[in-house]
């Protein structure tokens, strides 16, 4: 079995003791355990197959501007087709729009393997499949019906501008401005940090892009457009400044562009443009997850291989044995697959959630199940994030020297996870986010309904692991005082703000805790 195919099964397994997965299932019927399972093999096959033999190339031919427009790695083009083709871009798109309509989860199933294969291609598909799920939300019928089927065969694509020059995570002080002329919103400003914001997969690109309407102050002038690169099939006023020169994503043009006088289509009501936009900024956050995921099996897979075949010590009278077999070797694998596995159980409990705070009838059920699924986004994104980067370094590590060279993936992994934790909210504005969002404004609404959750279901395995058990509930217990402290810190926030990277990593070891008995269910392979 493929390291692939291996981690199909893992993810399928891990399913099965998703306590939301059997639910979900009753309102998806549609998603029977023989189904997800052939869409996880199909999504393994298609990631070794079409997507990793893209990774390395792509890696090191990069990307190109050519006459002003930007020229992606060789098989990058043919590869994004074939993905859409087959409907893995549609997935989770309405069936209404050209999508197949799945659950998010089986979505977040999936990602990681395709984010294995080429996590560079994957931020085109990225953006496009947020986009769609937004436009098809927010924008006017005849713009969704017009954009959204087209984005999820791959026809078109799309991308998110938010940053400018002087305005990064300090959204409020973008100052790109749209005007209304003669009925038409025009667009001016500078934007910059945009994956794929401009290529040659796709003729056409939608940019999901704020900008000022109104001489309202901060984020309250914000509104969201979708200003597309041509408009009646001529330039529609867009220039691409330059592509960066980035320590990794290679194969990912990251842009700054240029828009003048560029029409763009109001996307939902004027001055709300930062709320209409969360709606792509969530998927994009648990997708940042599924990116570090992706990595950090890749890496766990080559650590264990490597180890399991290097030979090296041992009695020098007898052969070398496998590196594998000292005792230090073992528990940096043992930490680097627990780490790798629990983001995956954590990946997969959180898409459950936020599926069933949609799908479920009782009103007060989907609010709990909303607060829960707001309070452990930050949670899931930055560390998510983070294992991508932290389980190839601990590869390199097992690796040694070999780890080090462009003789094995290990390094490029590395390079391309580094800006995770950076991009779609760096882990200062998670944080932050975290204390003054989830546990301040909302009253520790999602707080409470995670330790009654993860309470819960830990009771029921007590008979099975008490001395486990005991430890995990310590954790949740310590985590509880530590917010009943911070909440208490609320007419002292600097010392809270100063308190909340720490908090927010005490809020992951409950979380990883609560996972990490969730996996003793599972059991060995």
């Amino acid at each position: 079995m493929s390291t692939f195919a291996r981690q199909a099964a893992r993810t399928a397994r891990l399913l099965q003791v998703t306590p939301g997965w059997k639910r979900l299932q009753a309102l998806h019927p549609d998603c029977d355990d023989e189904t997800t399972r052939a869409i996880l093999d199909e999504a393994a096959a298609f990631a070794e197959g079409v997507l990793q033999p893209l990774n390395t190339p792509g890696d090191r031919q990069g990307c190109t501007v050519t006459d002003g427009r930007v020229r992606t790695p060789a098989g990058f083009a043919d590869a994004y087709r074939q993905y859409a083709q087959a409907g893995w871009l549609g997935m989770d798109v309405p069936e209404g729009f050209g999508g197949q309509g799945l659950p998010l989860t089986v979505h977040a199933a999936c990602a990681p393997l395709f984010e294995r294969g080429c996590v560079a291609l994957m931020m085109a598909a990225g953006s496009a499949r947020a986009a769609s799920h937004l436009l098809a939300r927010a924008a006017d019928a005849e713009v969704a019906a017009e954009w959204v089927p087209r984005l999820a065969s791959g026809e078109w694509a799309a991308t998110i501008c938010i940053s400018e020059p002087d305005a990064g995570s300090d959204v409020g002080r973008l100052r790109t401005r749209a005007e209304l002329i003669d009925g038409e919103w025009r667009i001016t400003g500078q934007k910059i940090w945009i994956s794929f914001g401009d290529h040659d997969m796709t003729e056409r690109i939608g940019h999901c892009l704020l900008a000022r309407t109104g001489d309202l102050p901060g984020t309250r002038g914000l509104s969201l457009f979708l200003v597309p690169n041509l408009s009646d099939g001529r330039p529609n006023g867009i220039s691409l400044d330059r592509i960066e020169d980035k320590m990794g994503l290679h194969g990912s043009p990251t842009c700054a562009l240029r828009f003048e006088g560029a029409r763009g289509i109001l996307i939902g009501e004027q001055g709300r443009g930062l709320p209409e936009l969360f709606a792509m900024i969530e998927l994009m956050r648990l997708l940042t997850a599924c990116q570090g995921l992706g990595i950090a099996s890749a890496s766990a897979d080559i650590a264990e291989s490597y180890a399991a075949d290097r030979r090296q010590g041992g009695p020098p009278e007898h052969a070398p044995v496998p590196i594998a077999d000292h005792p230090d070797v073992r528990r940096q694998l043992h930490d680097i697959r627990s780490r790798t596995e629990v983001l995956r159980a954590a990946v997969l409990e959180l898409a459950t959630i936020m599926d069933l705070a949609r799908l479920e009838a009782d009103d007060e059920l989907r609010r709990e199940l909303g607060d829960l699924a707001g309070w452990m986004l930050p949670l899931i994104k930055n560390f998510g994030a983070g294992a991508g980067f932290d389980v190839a370094n601990a590869a390199i590590q097992v690796l040694g020297g070999a780890g080090y060279t462009r003789d094995w993936p290990l390094e490029q992994y590395l390079r391309d996870s580094r800006v995770m934790t950076i991009y779609e909210g760096t882990t200062g504005m998670q944080a932050l986010d975290f204390l003054t969002r989830r546990l301040w404004r909302e009253e520790g609404r999602g707080l409470n309904a995670f330790l009654r959750r993860a309470r819960q279901e830990i009771d029921g395995l007590a008979v099975r692991h008490p001395a486990k058990v005991a430890d995990v509930l310590r954790i949740l217990d310590d985590f509880d005082d530590f917010s009943t402290r911070m909440m208490a810190l609320q007419a002292d926030p600097d010392t809270a703000l100063y308190q909340a990277n720490d908090y927010m990593g005490a809020a992951w070891r409950a979380v990883s805790g609560w996972m990490a008995l969730r996996l003793e269910m599972v059991g060995p392979e």
